[in-house]
């Protein structure tokens, strides 16, 4: 089936992302439309071809490893093949701090490394896209800053450490959002994500990687492979970056 955009739309793939089909009674409960992805492998260490219309992205790190994490530097090499990546480390990890900088300097930090973007390519759509801390930190910026075409979360962390549900920013925003969470996610409960979904004034998705963990991880029983998942995710993005 074909994705279909809107304001507050939610898709949230089951099952039926590997087999293709999805009962009538199951849409009717979600009451959202799904999507089924098959895609084929991306390039592997293969640089886009960028042009004008190719995406920039400004990849922002979780609050416990930085931009050289091989997590970081796996998806960089991935999301290569969709335009260019900027990474960046904020400036407690840049200091060598294991605590993150309080939420303002972080915004802050983060902006700069838009407007470098911007210098560097002046007439590129910019793509905040980030882990974690660095998805929620990418939320805010676009709401802050106008110069963002759209936002990519991988894991955003809707639960806090004390428990405090962080759906205020989510709700602010205007820019598209893509959303992407695993099942095994203790720091985004899915039906609270979902009802989050619904309220947001955005046009948004949401794209649900079975058994994955926070890091978008998927257990070594799940149906398909690591690299398989990941691929899966990658044509998510593309296709998100496309309608931008």
């Amino acid at each position: 089936t074909q994705s279909t955009w809107g304001q507050n739309t939610c898709m949230v793939p089951n099952s039926a992302m590997r087999s293709g089909k999805r009962s009538a009674t199951k849409r009717q409960e979600d009451e959202q439309p799904s999507e089924v992805v098959n895609p084929s492998p991306a390039p592997q260490n293969k640089k886009a071809k960028t042009d004008s219309s190719a995406p920039v992205f400004v990849f922002a790190h979780g609050a416990g490893a930085g931009s050289s994490h091989p997590w970081m530097q796996g998806w960089k090499k991935r999301l290569e093949t969709l335009g260019d990546v900027k990474t960046f480390d904020y400036p407690y990890m840049a200091s060598g701090r294991k605590a993150p900088d309080r939420l303002p300097k972080l915004i802050a930090a983060h902006i700069e490394e838009v407007k470098s973007a911007r210098v560097q390519y002046p007439s590129r759509p910019i793509v905040l896209i980030g882990k974690s801390m660095g998805s929620r930190v990418g939320c805010h910026v676009s709401v802050e800053y106008e110069d963002v075409a759209g936002v990519v979360c991988m894991g955003y962390p809707l639960r806090g450490a004390n428990g405090a549900l962080r759906d205020e920013v989510l709700l602010e925003m205007t820019k598209p959002l893509l959303l992407i969470q695993g099942t095994r996610d203790n720091l985004c409960p899915l039906p609270e994500l979902k009802k989050v979904c619904k309220k947001m004034k955005n046009r948004n998705e949401l794209v649900v990687v079975e058994t994955g963990d926070h890091s978008l991880v998927v257990t070594k029983k799940h149906v398909v492979s690591q690299d398989e998942s990941d691929e899966q995710v990658l044509q998510h993005i593309k296709q998100f970056v496309a309608t931008l």
